[in-house]
């Protein structure tokens, strides 16, 4: 009980910053109520795309639109909910410019966390409801047998997704020590990536399989889960038994993202003010 009280007491910090920019946003209430329609309708025309693309093809990659909309949903929610919380280290190019990182290092917490706790943007709940419906969507009219393996698997897609982008943030800004203005680059990768996420890896070159498949793992944010709760075999490389290993490329994901961020900690050198 005392350590856990412990592990509480140090989290209050944190808590206390999320609360008061939650508040902050939602103080002006018009702004705020734009800001999430801005949102919603951003994910309403990404997922329009898809629809008109299906206007003119009857499958895709194998996979009918109810089935694509489950592949959708899942990477839209998951990305959604990680840039929510994680989207915020694109700021830090404008810390490292104007040299306000070193505020950071001042507190006795450790960088990362006090950038990820350092905002959160409350509109990009509008995009997850997107994501959400899409997906719910997909699951009613795609046939999905419901089994327990079946479950576990959307929960453990889902999680994984989450993670896997959160982990892809959290590459991109440690790469950022080095570019300063490479934020182009490095979107590249995460929005494109997230992009290439709601789209069956059955279509993809093989280049793009090896990219998007395995380095940074999108296959296993949506593609795999989906394929292997619909009961799909899976294209050449990434058969559908890879979707229980979402797990893996999450803890990639993370592996990458914190090596080059200890990386880009080690190397920088400070504001110069």
């Amino acid at each position: 009980m005392a350590e856990t009280a412990g592990r509480l007491e140090r989290l209050r910090p944190y808590r206390a910053v999320l609360a008061s920019r939650a508040r902050s946003q939602r103080a002006y209430r018009a702004n705020f109520a734009v800001d999430l329609v801005s949102s919603l309708l951003v994910g309403v025309v990404e997922l329009a795309e898809v629809w008109v693309l299906f206007t003119n093809v009857t499958a895709l990659g194998g996979m009918r639109f109810n089935q694509i909309l489950l592949v959708f949903g899942l990477a839209d929610l998951a990305f959604s909910l990680a840039d929510l919380s994680f989207g915020h280290l694109d700021n830090l190019p404008d810390f490292l410019r104007a040299g306000t990182l070193d505020v950071f290092y001042l507190r006795p917490q450790p960088v990362l966390a006090q950038l990820i706790t350092s905002d959160i943007s409350l509109r990009r709940l509008a995009r997850a409801a997107v994501g959400a419906a899409a997906m719910g969507a997909g699951l009613t009219t795609s046939g999905v047998t419901w089994s327990p393996h079946a479950a576990v698997l959307l929960v453990l897609g889902l999680v994984s997704g989450y993670a896997t982008f959160a982990g892809m943030f959290v590459l991109a800004a440690g790469l950022q020590f080095f570019l300063l203005d490479g934020a182009e680059m490095t979107n590249a990768f995460v929005y494109g990536g997230r992009y290439a996420a709601t789209q069956p890896a059955s279509v993809w070159t093989r280049p793009l399989k090896l990219v998007f498949g395995f380095f940074f793992p999108m296959a296993f944010t949506a593609y795999l889960p989906a394929v292997a709760i619909l009961g799909l075999p899976g294209p050449q490389w990434l058969p559908a038994w890879l979707g229980w290993c979402a797990p893996a490329a999450a803890l990639w994901s993370w592996a990458t993202g914190l090596l080059c961020w200890r990386w880009g900690l080690r190397h920088y050198q400070g504001g110069g003010g």
